[in-house]
């Protein structure tokens, strides 16, 4: 089977930093856009300008800097948002005009009061106008999943008409489930004549806890760039997880027979740089980068660890950028406790092992899991 190649488009600089409590200063902006560059994302989509001057401000920047990494920046469809996002991305080495409306009933008369005609006017002129910055063009249907079928496509037949390159299909509210959101790439792609000139993209959001769920059927339907952001930060629940979807990927390529640009020995220092920045831990449970994902507790799981890791790690720790830890906790067996005393440099006979190992059980069973420190002085007490 064929390895297709997938577009890892990160929006934590836009969508993530939208998030309540993830706000960043243009220093900080800089600061993780260089990682992003490491961690090799395809696309970066550094802001929406015209939300603020600090915005624009990091916008400007980023572009003069960055120079291996397409760089997005968003606006909406209307002439100011376009001429201001084309402005600022004049510097940049591989600029893309991102623009974006509303395409379902609810949002068009509840929210932007206006009619389907005047919609796909707005589109029409806007990727219109963006086309005079650059040919790097991305159109994106707010709500896609909510919007009618037969008029979503006529706005996305509009979009190419007037030269969008890439057509992204947002579940805007993670309303969708997965065999519901492949059925609606496949029905969306089926219907375009011009489909196969353009990528299609997939932007899913997290309210169902179904966005990397969703990202993956999308791309199993054939879509080829996919929008994430780091820890899965965004709006309310948050987006789809970069980590998450990349090593999906990766662990399961029987499955999921695609690839990526993303050096996943940078996944876990791009999340410790984000919650640095943002003040904002990862829960530790979280997949690949929580500070539990690798770490082994229960007795049993430890000796299965202790012979062969692969008993309970589907991938390796260095592969993120971490170590596994065998936790010294109360579910721990004397195989860890043994293991980690030979790590120390102490050699335990039988009775001296049964000592230390009810010391370590003690001092976890009051909360706190054995250090190296704490098993140390347990072993020298004696």
């Amino acid at each position: 089977m064929a390895t297709d190649r997938i577009t890892i488009f990160d929006t934590t600089l836009r969508d993530g930093e939208q998030a309540p409590g993830f706000s960043l200063n243009t220093g900080q902006k800089i600061r993780l856009a260089r990682q992003l560059e490491a961690l090799g994302v395809d696309v970066m989509e550094v802001g929406f300008p015209v939300a603020s001057d600090d915005d624009a401000r990091a916008v400007k920047l980023i572009a003069g800097e960055i120079r291996g990494t397409v760089l997005a920046a968003l606006g909406r469809c209307n002439p100011t948002d376009i001429e201001l996002v084309g402005e600022l991305l004049q510097s940049a080495a591989r600029p893309r005009v991102h623009t974006f409306i509303a395409t379902s009933d609810l949002h068009l008369e509840q929210k932007l009061r206006l009619t389907r005609e005047e919609c796909l006017a707005a589109v029409r002129c806007s990727v219109t106008q963006a086309r005079k910055y650059t040919d790097d063009i991305e159109f994106s249907a707010e709500d896609a999943t909510r919007s009618d079928m037969d008029f979503l496509c006529q706005v996305v037949d509009t979009a190419i008409a007037a030269g969008a390159t890439t057509i992204n299909l947002p579940d805007t509210v993670g309303y969708c489930v997965p065999s519901e959101i492949a059925r609606f790439y496949k029905t969306v792609m089926a219907r375009i004549a011009d489909a196969d000139s353009v990528v299609f993209s997939a932007h899913c959001h997290d309210d169902l806890g179904l966005a990397v769920a969703n990202s993956l059927a999308a791309v199993l339907a054939g879509v080829r760039q996919v929008e994430c952001t780091i820890n899965g930060i965004g709006e309310r629940a948050g987006n789809a997880s970069l980590e998450e979807i990349v090593m999906a990927m990766r662990v399961r390529h029987d499955l999921l027979p695609y690839s990526t640009g993303i050096d996943t020995t940078q996944l876990f220092r791009s999340s410790r740089l984000l919650s640095e920045l943002t003040g904002e831990p990862v829960q530790a449970n979280k997949a690949i980068v929580g500070r539990n994902a690798f770490a082994h507790e229960a007795g049993i799981h430890q000796h299965g660890m202790i012979q062969d890791r692969r008993t309970y790690e589907i991938m390796r720790p260095e592969d993120v950028g971490v170590e596994s830890t065998l936790v010294l906790g109360k579910h721990s067996g004397r195989h860890a406790v043994r293991r980690r005393c030979e790590q120390l440099g102490y050699e335990l006979c039988p009775g001296e092992l049964d000592r230390v190992y009810r010391a370590v059980i003690v001092l976890a069973e009051r909360g706190k899991p054995a250090s190296n420190d704490d098993l140390a002085g347990i072993v020298e007490r004696g």
